[in-house]
């Protein structure tokens, strides 16, 4: 009897110091995430409870990222009529994938998606050398402003392996305003690392996905939109049709690279970003950047 009365006078206290309606454990604690942290989701703490079930529910609506399923593979969607002009490309960091859409009928529509690389520091690129992938401002996206044979084109990441096939069969060159250099190329001695994040601030591709990408897709002139970090899906991303999603069919390499040590066609570059091949906006970007 004695413990019953004892209980009831603990319970009525609680009640009396908690006036305000809120849970006890919130009232004393200045930052929500430890409530949560600290009680279980078991019916005794509604507040933590609501916060822990919201948090899980977020997670499970949020699309999943290349970095949470592994690396993936390529996949074709709509392989109907469309007008090439009318294609783009926007590659996101957070989901590790470059997606290919077109409008077909006056509407999106998701053609094709392949595993990336992207730069091994993120955040945005502010120079020359920080190992960064440049994101494109909202509602200028970059554009495919050069498609180069980069077949040669060997690179020293100074690991040991010397100056090696580094760039699989073409170079997509960006036009990224205030920066030079910047493109979506293979992943030759390195497709190890597709998806991830370790490229010097070009975007790799698999050998043989650059190849199909190229080939079906590209276009000088394409734009291409790079976003941000935590930046989700923009919003005609979730609201295209995206038909049922089938293999990609590889045909034959075009030719193979050239081996180490024979002649090349093409003048070497200097850096993962900055492949030396001349083109008309490297004055520009040169200016921008002094």
């Amino acid at each position: 009897m004695r413990l019953h009365y004892l209980l009831l006078l603990g319970l009525a206290f609680a009640a009396c110091s908690n006036k305000d309606g809120k849970d006890a454990t919130s009232a004393t604690t200045p930052d929500d995430s430890l409530v949560v942290a600290s009680a279980p989701a078991n019916g005794l703490n509604p507040v933590a409870d609501a916060k822990a079930n919201d948090a899980k529910a977020s997670e499970e609506a949020a699309p999943a990222s290349a970095e949470h399923v592994g690396a993936g593979k390529a996949c074709q969607y709509y392989t109907g009529q469309y007008d090439k002009k009318k294609s783009y490309i926007v590659i996101s960091k957070r989901d590790l994938r470059l997606y290919v859409y077109a409008d077909v009928e006056g509407e999106p529509r998701l053609l094709a998606d392949y595993p990336c690389c992207l730069s091994r520091n993120k955040g945005q690129k502010q120079r020359r050398g920080d190992n960064k992938t440049p994101e494109s401002p909202a509602g200028k996206p970059f554009k495919i402003q050069q498609i180069q044979d980069a077949s040669t084109w060997r690179h020293d990441f100074h690991d040991g392996r010397g100056n090696i096939l580094a760039y699989g069969h073409w170079f997509l060159r960006l036009q990224t305003p205030g920066h030079s250099g910047i493109g979506i190329h293979g992943s030759t001695n390195n497709e190890g690392s597709v998806p991830g994040r370790a490229s010097e601030g070009c975007i790799r591709l698999l050998d043989a996905d650059i190849i199909h990408l190229k080939e079906t897709y590209a276009y000088v002139g394409m734009p291409v939109t790079i976003q941000a970090e935590g930046e989700g899906h923009l919003p005609f991303m979730d609201k295209a049709k995206k038909d049922e999603p089938k293999a990609v069919t590889y045909r034959a390499a075009v030719s193979k690279p050239a081996a180490k040590g024979s002649a090349s066609t093409a003048k070497e570059p200097q850096s993962s970003e900055v492949p030396t091949i001349q083109d008309p906006g490297e004055q520009y970007h040169a200016k921008s950047r002094n």
